[in-house]
């Protein structure tokens, strides 16, 4: 079962402000009562009062500014690769209040090209990162492994390079959508959904880099507005698993 880390972090903040407002309304003038011996502070109020200030700073940070997340599948590669740690900025597309992630301050919305995480629409309770290909009014179509936005191809098939990975072929070719210029990868061998739609108004139309190794828009549809959490923009981390060490050159990366 998902954990709910947002709700989680409202939760002990309730909690702990709580008791840090019973300790200082009401506790803290008994404990230091006129001509009374001083009292030591219970354990459960010394805690509180340590972690309050604390999970407020983390709270309010996580909910409106930036959250880090963890890439855990190839999907987005060779944008993203397993293991790295990303930060999303949480304010791009609108301010929403935490835990019910309700948007009450429009402030932009998303671009061709964005690399975005959003809670899975048949799932909410887990979140994607995907690239948004397609906005409200787009036709967006997909043929012989080449997208095209609203009739243009995108995928420049001229620039594709052949590479090898774990022992299976890619082709790698670089696409442009806006001012976003990075590389996709698919495999020869594999057949690949193909059609043509139009975005609908308030959703969007993503893919994974990973052309032939993602679920994407392809497979379960469009991402509501409403799903967003943010603009994926810097690698901070990366751990590479296979070697069981920090991946140093991609520390400190920004994501096209």
């Amino acid at each position: 079962m998902a954990v709910d880390f947002a709700l989680l972090l409202f939760v002990l903040l309730l909690i702990s402000g709580v008791i840090w407002a019973i300790d200082e309304i009401w506790l803290v003038r008994h404990r230091n009562a006129a001509g009374a011996t001083p009292q030591k502070m219970p354990w459960w109020v010394e805690y509180g009062r340590s972690f309050f200030p604390v999970i407020l700073a983390v709270f309010l940070l996580r909910s409106f500014l930036v959250e880090p997340f963890r890439i855990p599948s190839g999907s987005m590669l060779p944008t993203l690769h397993v293991g790295d740690f990303i930060l999303v900025n949480k304010f791009t597309y609108g301010i929403r209040l935490p835990v019910i992630d309700r948007k009450i301050i429009d402030i932009g919305s998303p671009q061709r090209g964005d690399v975005v995480v959003f809670r899975y629409p048949p799932e909410p309770s887990i979140d994607y990162i995907k690239r948004v290909v397609g906005v409200p009014g787009d036709r967006i179509g997909y043929y012989d492994k080449v997208l095209y936005v609203n009739g243009e191809p995108v995928t420049l098939r001229d620039g594709a390079k052949p590479v090898q990975d774990g022992g299976v072929e890619f082709l790698r070719l670089p696409e442009q959508l806006g001012s976003h210029h990075y590389e996709v990868q698919w495999m020869p061998q594999r057949p690949s959904p193909q059609g043509e739609v139009v975005v609908p108004a308030g959703q969007y139309f993503v893919m994974g880099d990973n052309r032939d190794n993602s679920k994407d828009s392809r497979y379960w549809g469009f991402v509501p507005d409403q799903n967003l959490v943010g603009k994926a923009f810097f690698i901070w981390m990366s751990w590479d698993g296979g070697q069981f060490a920090v991946n140093w050159r991609r520390i400190g990366s920004s994501i096209p």
